[in-house]
């Protein structure tokens, strides 16, 4: 199935064809706008030239980092979030043999990957849930026990990246969190 999240054509193929990418732009959906954290990873490779994670790691730090930070940058952070996907990078080289889909496809259970997804840098425990579901509504990626170890996530509306198809679905997903802050704003008033 194609991802499309960023609403730029070049930036959905990146995230669709490079299951790396998807990952890497999930580390990268902090504290900034989701559309354009998932296109970080497609400037990443039109400026580097790749998306291995071999290469990545193994890269100069000040010069990835300074990659990162070209306006348009990956993100708002572009030094430490070039930081942080380097260390992704090195763990997905040596614990996945550079594999990123192997963290789900050969996870035990919704639990696991869950497990596995915390393990990552950047990934607390809510980043992690909505990716898992993530792969398992667009990828096709449900373990025994995923939608448990999502709860809300799992199911169906438009609560987080997991849910956004197209242009039509990105603003629904926005309109709710939008809704879920004004009302924690309102309770806590």
């Amino acid at each position: 199935m194609a991802i499309h999240i960023t609403g730029d054509d070049h930036a959905d193929q990146v995230l669709t064809d490079d299951p790396f990418a998807l990952l890497v732009g999930m580390m990268l959906d902090q504290q900034y706008p989701m559309e354009h954290a998932f296109r970080g990873p497609s400037k990443v490779l039109d400026r580097f030239g790749t998306l291995e994670p071999a290469r990545i790691a193994a890269a100069d730090p000040q010069e990835f980092a300074a990659l990162c930070a070209v306006p348009p940058a990956i993100h708002r952070f572009p030094g430490s979030m070039a930081a942080r996907l380097q260390e992704l990078a090195r763990i997905v080289e040596d614990e996945y043999d550079g594999h990123a889909e192997r963290i789900w496809a050969e996870a035990a259970d919704g639990k696991d990957l869950l497990k596995r997804m915390q393990a990552l840098p950047g990934f607390g425990k809510q980043k992690a849930q909505i990716f898992v579901a993530l792969v398992a509504k667009q990828l096709g990626v449900r373990p025994d026990g995923w939608e448990a170890a999502v709860g809300a996530y799992a199911e169906d509306g438009f609560r987080s990246v997991a849910d956004v198809v197209d242009g039509a679905s990105l603003q629904k997903v926005r309109d709710y969190k939008k809704e879920k802050k004004a009302a924690a704003k309102a309770a806590s008033s």
